[in-house]
C-alpha cells in the first residue's frame, strides 16, 4: 500500500521537473539560436552570391568560365584545409571568441571582393573566404552540445541548420536585386555594392556574439542557480558513462572513418540536388527562367518544414538513430526514383521535394549524434574531420554528374549511383552505431545549493 501511495506523488514531481526542464531549454534556445541562425544564413549567402555576380563580373572584368571555376574551387579547397585548424583555434581561445573572429573575417573578406580587378585578387579573396568560413559549422555543433543534452539536440540543430536551406531561397533574389537596383549608384557597379551590403552585416552580427552568447551554461548570468544545476544534470545524464576520448585516441577508432564514409555518401547525394535541380527542371520542358527558379524553390520550402517537424518529432519520440537511418533510405529511394518520374513535372517535383526534405533533415540529426558516437573533449575536431571528408564528397559528386551527363546524355545514371551510395551510407550508419546512439538519459540527482 505504501509504495502505491507514493507512486502518484513521484509521478507528479517527475512531471513538474520535466515541465521546468522544458521551460529552461526553451529559454536557452531563444537566447542562442536566433543569432547563430542569422550568422549561418549570412555565411551561406556570402558563400554563394558570387554565383549570380559572375555574370556582370565576367562582362566587366573579362573573366572567363575557367577563371570563375578556379576561384569557386579555391573556396572549397581552403574550406577543407582549414576545418581542423580553426577547430584547434577554438580549443585554445573558446567557441565564442572563435565564432566572433571567423564571422568578422569572412564579413570583411566578402566585402573586399568589391575591389577585385584581376584574377589573382579574385583567387586570393575566394581562398581567404574559405579560410574564415571553415570550421564555423563544427564549432557551433560543439557549442550547442555543451548546452543541450542528446535527447534535445535534434530540433535545435534543425533550427540552426535550416539557415543553409533558407539561404538557397534568399541568396539569388536578394543578390540579383542589389545588382540591378544599385548599379551605377556612387559610380560603382551593382555587383560591387552586393559584396559589402551582404558582407558587412556579418561584422555587425559578430559584435553581438560576446554580448548574447556565453561560453557555457555555468557562465550564463541570465540562468538562475537552479537552472544551471538542472542543465548540468541533464548533460551529465545524457553523456556516456565512460570517459571521453582524446582526438588522438579517436583517430584510432574505426567508427570515425565509418562516420566519414556516411557523411561522404550524404554530401555526394545532396550535391546532386543542390547543383542540378534547375537543370533537372529545365530537362522536363520548363524553359522560362522565372518558372525554373520558382519550381526550384519548392523542394527548399518543403525541406524547411521537414527539418523542423522531423527534428521535433525525433526529440519527442527519442528515436534519433532510427530517424537517421530512415531518412537515408527515404532520400536514397526518392533520388533513385527521380529519373523514372521524368515524364511528369508534378511527380518529379514530388520526388525532388521528398529527396531534398529527407537529405536536409538528415543533416541536424546526423550531427546531433556525432558527440554520442565519439564522445570526448575534442568533439569539435572530430566534427571538422568528418565535415572535411563531406566537402570532398560534394566535389566528387558535382564533377561525376557532369561527366556522366556529358557521356550518357542523361542524369539518370548519376541519380542511381548516388542514390545507392546514400542508401549504403545509411546501412553503414546503422551497423556502426548499434548500441551506441541512445537518447535515454542516465539518472542523475540534481543537488540544489
Amino acid at each position: 500500500m505504501s509504495s502505491q501511495a507514493e507512486f502518484p506523488h513521484e509521478s507528479v514531481r517527475s512531471t513538474a521537473q520535466s515541465i521546468d526542464d522544458d521551460i529552461t531549454f526553451k529559454k536557452i534556445s531563444r537566447r542562442l539560436i536566433p543569432l547563430l541562425f542569422i550568422i549561418y544564413l549570412m555565411a551561406c549567402i556570402d558563400r554563394v552570391n558570387v554565383g549570380i555576380a559572375q555574370i556582370p563580373i565576367k562582362a566587366e572584368l573579362g573573366f572567363t568560365d575557367a577563371i570563375y571555376g578556379l576561384g569557386a574551387g579555391l573556396f572549397f579547397l581552403a574550406y577543407a584545409l582549414f576545418e581542423l585548424p580553426n577547430s584547434y583555434l577554438m580549443s585554445r581561445i573558446g567557441a565564442v571568441k572563435t565564432i566572433m573572429l571567423l564571422t568578422i573575417g569572412w564579413g570583411c573578406i566578402s566585402s573586399l571582393t568589391m575591389f577585385v580587378r584581376n584574377p589573382t585578387e579574385f583567387y586570393v579573396l575566394r581562398f581567404m573566404l574559405g579560410v574564415f568560413e571553415a570550421g564555423f559549422f563544427p564549432i557551433v555543433v560543439y557549442y550547442l552540445s555543451c548546452w543541450f543534452p542528446l535527447q534535445r539536440r535534434a530540433k535545435v540543430f534543425a533550427l540552426f541548420s535550416s539557415g543553409i536551406v533558407i539561404s538557397g531561397m534568399l541568396a539569388y533574389p536578394l543578390s540579383g536585386a542589389i545588382i540591378k537596383y544599385m548599379h551605377d549608384v556612387g559610380g560603382l557597379s551593382g555587383w560591387q555594392w552586393m559584396f559589402p551590403l551582404e558582407g558587412l552585416p556579418c561584422v555587425l552580427l559578430a559584435l553581438l556574439v560576446p554580448v548574447l552568447l556565453d561560453e557555457s551554461p555555468e557562465h550564463a548570468r541570465w540562468l538562475s542557480t537552479k537552472e544551471k544545476a538542472m542543465v548540468a544534470a541533464s548533460l551529465e545524464a545524457a553523456s556516456p558513462a565512460s570517459e571521453g576520448l582524446t582526438f588522438a585516441q579517436i583517430l584510432r577508432k574505426l567508427r570515425l572513418y565509418a562516420l566519414m564514409a556516411v557523411y561522404f555518401s550524404f554530401v555526394a547525394a545532396l550535391a546532386v540536388l543542390q547543383f542540378w535541380t534547375p537543370t533537372i527542371i529545365h530537362s522536363l520542358g520548363v524553359t522560362d527562367i522565372a518558372l525554373i527558379g520558382l519550381y526550384s524553390a519548392i523542394p527548399s520550402i518543403v525541406s524547411i518544414v521537414a527539418m523542423i517537424a522531423i527534428g521535433a518529432h525525433t526529440d519527442r519520440k527519442q528515436r534519433l538513430r532510427e530517424s537517421i537511418i530512415a531518412l537515408a533510405l527515404v532520400g536514397a529511394t526518392a533520388l533513385f526514383l527521380l529519373p523514372l518520374a521524368s515524364a511528369s513535372l508534378a511527380l518529379s517535383l514530388v520526388m525532388l521535394s521528398v529527396a531534398m526534405g529527407a537529405m536536409f533533415s538528415f543533416i541536424p540529426l546526423f550531427w546531433a549524434s556525432v558527440p554520442a558516437c565519439l564522445p570526448g573533449p575534442d568533439v569539435a575536431k572530430v566534427t571538422a574531420a568528418i565535415a572535411t571528408i563531406g566537402i570532398i564528397g560534394g566535389l566528387v559528386s558535382s564533377a561525376s554528374i557532369g561527366w556522366l551527363k556529358t557521356h550518357t546524355g542523361s542524369m539518370g545514371t548519376g541519380m542511381y549511383i548516388f542514390g545507392a551510395l546514400f542508401a549504403a551510407g545509411g546501412m553503414l550508419y546503422a551497423r556502426t552505431t548499434r548500441n551506441v546512439v541512445s537518447l535515454r538519459p542516465r539518472k542523475v540527482k540534481i543537488i540544489n545549493s
